[in-house]
C-alpha cells in the first residue's frame, strides 16, 4: 500500500500538470549546464592535461548510478517535492526536511552567484552595469524579472527556458563544430604525455563534478509532470547523455585551439576568439548570458517548489504553500526566493559558500540512493521504473557520493554542519507553528 497521506485542504497538490518530456529534459539540461562549462576547461587542463576529456567521461559515469536512482524514485510519486518526499517516507520528516533545506540552500547560493556572473556579462556590453549603483539596479532587474516569469506559470517558465536554451546550445555547439572543421585531426589528443598523479586526477574529478550537479531539480516538480513514470527516467538519462558528450567535445576543441589553456582565465572566450576572431568572442558572451539566464530560470522554478513542498509537509509556515489564485503558482515562495537571492547577490560573498553547494547536494544524493531499499517494496508495481540488478545501482550511487565527499575540504564540511544546525532550528519552529 502506498504510504501517501490522504489529501486535505492544506496538503493536496494544487499545481497543474503541464510538464511533458520536453519540459523535464529542459530542466535537466539547464540544471547541468550553467556557468561552469565556460570556466572549467582551463582548470581541468591544469590538473589532468590532455587526459581531462577522460575525466569528464569518468564524472558522467560517477553520476550515472545517482541519476538512475533519481529516475526510479521520480517514477514513484505524483506530487511535488522530489528528495524531500524520498527522505521523509524512508527516514522520517526530520531527514526529509534536511535534504530539502540543503538542496534549497545550494540552489539559492548558486542562483545568487550566477546572477552576479550574468551582471558581469551584461557589463561586457553596457559599461557601468557591473559596478556601484548600476550593479545594484542590474541585480534587482534580473531577480525581479525572473520572479515575475515564475509567478506567471510553469508554461511561461518552460517557454523562457526553451528560448535561452536554444541560444545557449547554438553557441556551445558552434565551438566544437567550428573546431573540428577548422582544426581537423589536431582536435584528437595523442595521449602520449605522462598520466597525471592520482591526487591531481581526483582533484580534477571533484572540480568537474560541479558541471554534473543540478539535475535533481527536474524531479522536484514531479507533481506538475504529465507522465512522471515515463518522462522522468527518459528526461534524466537523455539530459546526462547530451550534456556529457557536449562537455567532452568542448574540452577536446579547447585543448587544440588554445595550447596554453591551463593558464587561461577565460578559456571558452579565448577558444572562441582563436577560432572565430572578435565576432566569435562577442557571440560567446551572448551564449554565457543565455546559459546563465536559462540556469537561473530553472533554479528558481525548482527551488521554489521545495519551500512549497516543505510547507505542505508542515515543516515550514503555511505562507510558503499558498498558491496564486490566478496563475496557480507558489507565488509566495517565488517572491521570498527572489528577495533572498537579490540580498545575497548584492551584499554577500559566495567563494566559500559556492564550494559548499556540492557537499549539500552529495548529502541529498546519498540520502536519495539509500531511500530506494526502504521504498521500493512499497512502490513496486505497474507504471513504476524499477532498476535492474537488485540494489547494486543504489550501492554504487552511495559509494560515489562517499568518495566525492572525501575530496571536499574540512572548511566546507564545517560550514555545511552549521547550516544543518540552522535548518534544524527552522524545522523545530515550523513544527511548533503546525
Amino acid at each position: 500500500m502506498t504510504p501517501t497521506p490522504p489529501a486535505s485542504s492544506s496538503t493536496e497538490e494544487k499545481l497543474p500538470r503541464n510538464l511533458g518530456l520536453w519540459g523535464i529534459w529542459m530542466l535537466v539540461v539547464n540544471g547541468l549546464i550553467g556557468a561552469g562549462i565556460f570556466g572549467l576547461p582551463s582548470g581541468a587542463a591544469a590538473l589532468a592535461g590532455e587526459y581531462s576529456v577522460l575525466v569528464y567521461a569518468f564524472c558522467a559515469l560517477l553520476i550515472l548510478p545517482i541519476i538512475l536512482c533519481f529516475a526510479e524514485l521520480g517514477s514513484y510519486f505524483r506530487g511535488t517535492g522530489g528528495p524531500i518526499r524520498y527522505g521523509t517516507l524512508a527516514f522520517g520528516p526530520f531527514v526529509g526536511f534536511q535534504g530539502g533545506w540543503l538542496y534549497y540552500l545550494a540552489r539559492l547560493i548558486s542562483f545568487s552567484a550566477n546572477t552576479v556572473l550574468l551582471t558581469d556579462s551584461i557589463a561586457y556590453f553596457i559599461e557601468g552595469a557591473g559596478t556601484g549603483t548600476g550593479r545594484i539596479i542590474s541585480l534587482a532587474v534580473i531577480c525581479t524579472g525572473l520572479s515575475v516569469i515564475n509567478v506567471l506559470g510553469s508554461v511561461e517558465s518552460i517557454r523562457s527556458m526553451t528560448l535561452f536554451t536554444v541560444i545557449k546550445f547554438a553557441v556551445l555547439i558552434l565551438l566544437p563544430l567550428g573546431g573540428f572543421i577548422l582544426l581537423g585531426s589536431e582536435v584528437i589528443p595523442s595521449f602520449d604525455s605522462p598520466i597525471p598523479p592520482s591526487a591531481d586526477l581526483g582533484a580534477a574529478a571533484l572540480l568537474l563534478i560541479y558541471a554534473f550537479v543540478g539535475f535533481e531539480g527536474a524531479v522536484v516538480p514531479a507533481g506538475e509532470a504529465k507522465r512522471p513514470e515515463r518522462d522522468m527516467p527518459l528526461g534524466l538519462l537523455l539530459g546526462l547523455a547530451v550534456v556529457a558528450v557536449l562537455y567532452m567535445l568542448i574540452q577536446l576543441v579547447s585543448q587544440a585551439a588554445v595550447p596554453d589553456l591551463a593558464n587561461s582565465k577565460t578559456p571558452l572566450l579565448d577558444v572562441s576568439a582563436s577560432l572565430f576572431g572578435s565576432t566569435g568572442a562577442i557571440l560567446l558572451m551572448v551564449g554565457v548570458a543565455a546559459s546563465v539566464l536559462a540556469n537561473l530560470v530553472s533554479s528558481m522554478f525548482s527551488a521554489t517548489r521545495v519551500t512549497y513542498a516543505l510547507s505542505l509537509e508542515k515543516s515550514l509556515p503555511r505562507w510558503f504553500g499558498e498558491v496564486h489564485s490566478r496563475y496557480l503558482t507558489p507565488a509566495n515562495s517565488v517572491v521570498f526566493f527572489g528577495v533572498a537571492a537579490f540580498l545575497l547577490a548584492a551584499f554577500g560573498s559566495f567563494t566559500v559558500l559556492a564550494a559548499m553547494t556540492v557537499l549539500s547536494r552529495l548529502f541529498l544524493y546519498g540520502m536519495s540512493c539509500a531511500a530506494i531499499p526502504k521504498l521500493r517494496p512499497q512502490f513496486r508495481g505497474e507504471g513504476r521504473f524499477i532498476l535492474k540488478g537488485g540494489y547494486a545501482i543504489p550501492v554504487l550511487g552511495i559509494a560515489a557520493c562517499v568518495w566525492l565527499m572525501l575530496q571536499v575540504s574540512e572548511q566546507s564540511i564545517w560550514m555545511t554542519a552549521i547550516f544543518v544546525g540552522i535548518g534544524s532550528l527552522l524545522f523545530w519552529i515550523g513544527k511548533k507553528q503546525a
